[in-house]
């Protein structure tokens, strides 16, 4: 419904009104938004300007946003395929025929195989309780599937700071104005949390002192008082080796450690171990380097260490981010406005699981497949029941999934019902037998807390559904229907969703207080009652034993080192567990190109956020391929002279998972020894060469330590210039 707050006299358009909505995609600023709509048409898009984060303006991924809406691919009815899987080629068929051929397949697949033959799949590529986090789960609770562990992006830091501090409770980012040092570590803000860039160059005006630590001089970095380089899934070395100069020097409080936390005798013998000396070497920097970005830290007060989830995925990643976690603790900056850590705000409020999923009135949880297996699984990886029939919704995993070879063989298997729902034809709308035509956010209703800040933001629509398209919630509410579950709560409308589960929630959240539906749709947005205060400023943590647990006994009882570690997990680019499937294109090929593989001649590959796509939305959009350009690598000038490769040329990119035809961008904004190319493409608009391939095709599907977590950056791949 249209805001009547935001009604418009515009003379150019007395029709004209203006409706509040928030930006739906994974990015932490959750941006608010104003839509001008006339004659049922978005005419105009743009930042809210009284979203105190939004600030008045839009980054480059969603100002063209209506371009977006009105794209001339966008899907306007349900599919059914007519060719071969992954050719893209379907014939329209009705929603009624649509929804009566998926519960037909389905019934046939669990008197078969039972329910956990389905296996959903879905992530980020709409954000909010409705479209998001309540249909990942009461419906596919109520039919018994299989449960998605949705662990592709942040799960191993996640699990690493609630173990350690109890909650993902971060500081705003207008606290920045206190911080007199900001380390960014493993984080590129300027590509992945704009708005968050304006506080940090205030800061420095102001006299703070910006240290990015990231392989990658990326966009941040380049504005950065200093650029430190680490290798790769080194990070949690550098930690501890700072840690090691931190206390052998004296400069750590004793006191604050005593007092609030849990383990410390026990990490102080975890830290002897790592030297500058040893952490340096594992790191490839100076040793001087490692010393002076410890001595800069322990003496810098207030110092917030930024981070995000890219530096975690690694098999490494979630003792890597609890040893991040320990500077803090040791120079007692938790709970210091402008200190502390900076990472998630999503902490403040968890949704009440019990109003999200209805599991008291569904069957039995089915079992837990893992996203980033999806390849392996396809191909019969989970094999009790095997998979039947995959429905994909916010998500598109034959671009984004790790070891996306493997992915697209499973999806070509013709034994499997895929269903993609869905604003085009994606990667892996391609290979779908169905395909059922999504709503835009601007079509539907949803509620957006963020976890960058902590502003709660409703999601008025501002049109009607174009064509045919339906909510990822509507969807939902149809197939209920058609496999005959009539319980109401599998039928209420979106706003009925978000009040049973906003008033479940603030029963027992009180920075929920005041917080009610009707206020957030006359309001638009409303703060959580967090307080000015910054987190843990008074000395508790909501851990089990009210304080920084350096030593975790939930981790030494989920099987974990209880205390922070590093230890050296290479990818070789041939996981043992390579392949699944028998086809050429799998083995014999890859094969054949390892006789002329030197180990020595490896490069770790990383695969940062491209700065105008998110994950791979938006990789169809006009202005942003214009903004992306070609798909390219980054290599260092001296890896590019030592395989004879210049700046422009065409290049091989493979391991024993794959390989893609990237071009080469000869800089030294990449360590040696690093190369570097955007996730984000659609493998269908081909690579250098015109193949259907991403990066993805080379990246690992191994689990690093924690909560099943994806490996991406564990990637170790050999860089050919092609010749001729």
């Amino acid at each position: 419904m249209t805001d009547p707050a935001l009604t418009s006299s515009n003379p150019s358009s007395a029709a004209t009104n203006r409706v509040r909505g928030a930006c739906p995609h994974d990015c932490p600023d959750t941006c608010g938004t104003i839509t001008e709509v006339a004659d049922g048409r978005a005419v105009a898009f743009y930042a809210d300007p009284d979203h105190p984060v939004t600030d008045g303006w839009l980054c480059g991924k969603v100002r063209p946003y209506l371009d977006h809406v009105y794209h001339p691919d966008r899907l306007t009815t349900p599919l059914r395929r007519v060719g071969p899987k992954g050719s893209g080629q379907f014939a329209p068929i009705t929603w009624a025929e649509a929804v009566a051929e998926i519960g037909e397949r389905w019934r046939g697949i669990i008197a078969t195989h039972g329910a956990e033959a389905i296996l959903p799949y879905s992530y980020s590529g709409t954000l909010g309780l409705v479209q998001m986090t309540v249909s990942n789960g009461r419906f596919w609770n109520r039919l018994g599937a299989s449960q998605l562990e949705r662990a592709i992006c942040g799960d191993a830091a996640q699990t690493a700071v609630e173990r350690t501090l109890g909650a993902r409770w971060a500081v705003p980012y207008a606290d920045t104005a206190h911080s007199n040092l900001i380390l960014i570590w493993g984080h590129n803000p300027a590509s992945t949390a704009p708005h968050f860039m304006p506080y940090l160059k205030e800061a420095q005006r102001r006299g703070c002192v910006v240290v990015v630590i990231d392989p990658r001089r990326t966009r941040t970095a380049k504005t950065a008082d200093w650029h430190v380089a680490p290798r790769p899934g080194s990070d949690g070395a550098l930690a501890l080796g700072m840690a090691h100069v931190i206390v052998s020097e004296g400069l750590h409080d004793e006191a604050w450690l005593a007092a609030h936390t849990v383990g410390w005798p026990e990490l102080r013998a975890r830290i002897a171990e790592f030297p500058p000396e040893r952490a340096a070497e594992i790191a490839g920097l100076p040793v001087d380097d490692v010393m002076r970005l410890a001595r800069l830290y322990a003496t810098s007060r207030p110092a917030l260490i930024k981070i995000a989830d890219g530096l975690q995925r690694n098999p490494m990643g979630g003792q890597t981010t609890r040893a991040i976690l320990t500077l803090p603790a040791l120079t007692g900056q938790y709970g210091v406005r402008g200190g502390g850590l900076a990472y998630s705000t999503s902490g403040y409020v968890k949704w009440d699981g019990e109003a999200v999923n209805k599991w008291a009135e569904c069957p039995a949880p089915g079992r837990v497949v893992n996203m980033n297996r999806l390849g392996a699984v396809l191909l019969g990886e989970a094999a009790d029941p095997p998979i039947m029939s995959l429905y994909v919704f916010g998500s598109n995993p034959a671009a984004i999934a790790p070891n996306a070879g493997l992915v697209v063989q499973g999806l070509l298997r013709e034994d499997r019902v895929t269903v993609v729902h869905e604003l085009f034809l994606t990667d892996t709308a391609d290979y779908a037998d169905i395909v059922l035509p999504a709503t835009s956010n601007l079509e539907q209703v949803d509620l957006h807390k963020a976890y960058g800040h902590t502003l709660l933001r409703y999601n008025h629509p501002a049109i009607p559904p174009l064509d045919e398209s339906k909510s990822n919630w509507d969807v939902m509410r149809l197939l209920a229907a058609e496999m005959g579950f009539d319980e109401p709560w599998l039928q209420q409308d979106a706003e009925a969703v978000i009040d049973e589960v906003l008033t479940a929630t603030a029963a027992n959240n009180f920075f929920l207080a005041g917080v009610t539906l009707g206020r957030l749709k006359a309001e638009g947005q409303v703060a959580l009652a967090v307080g000015p205060e910054a987190p843990f400023a008074d000395g508790r943590f909501p851990t089990p034993s009210g304080k920084v647990e350096l030593y975790s006994a939930q981790l030494a009882a989920e099987g974990q080192d209880p205390l922070p570690n590093y230890s050296g997990v290479w990818d070789d680019g041939e996981p043992a567990r390579r392949r699944l499937a028998g086809t050429p294109e799998a083995t014999e090929e890859p094969a054949r190109r390892r006789r002329t593989w030197r180990a020595e001649e490896a490069l770790d590959l990383i695969t940062p956020a491209a700065h105008h796509f998110t994950t791979s939305s938006f990789g169809n959009g006009r202005s942003q391929l214009r903004g992306e350009g070609v798909p390219t690598i980054e290599i260092h000038p001296d890896d590019a002279a030592a395989r004879g490769i210049a700046h422009g040329e065409l290049v091989e990119v493979e391991n024993g998972r794959g390989c893609v035809t990237l071009r080469a961008v000869v800089t030294e904004s990449v360590r040696p020894g690093v190369v570097a190319a955007a996730k984000g493409r659609w493998a269908k608009r081909g690579d250098g060469r015109g193949a259907r391939r991403n990066v993805n095709w080379t990246t690992s599907d191994a689990l690093g330590d924690f909560a099943g977590q994806s490996t991406f950056h564990s990637n170790r791949v050999w860089v050919k210039r092609i010749e001729n």
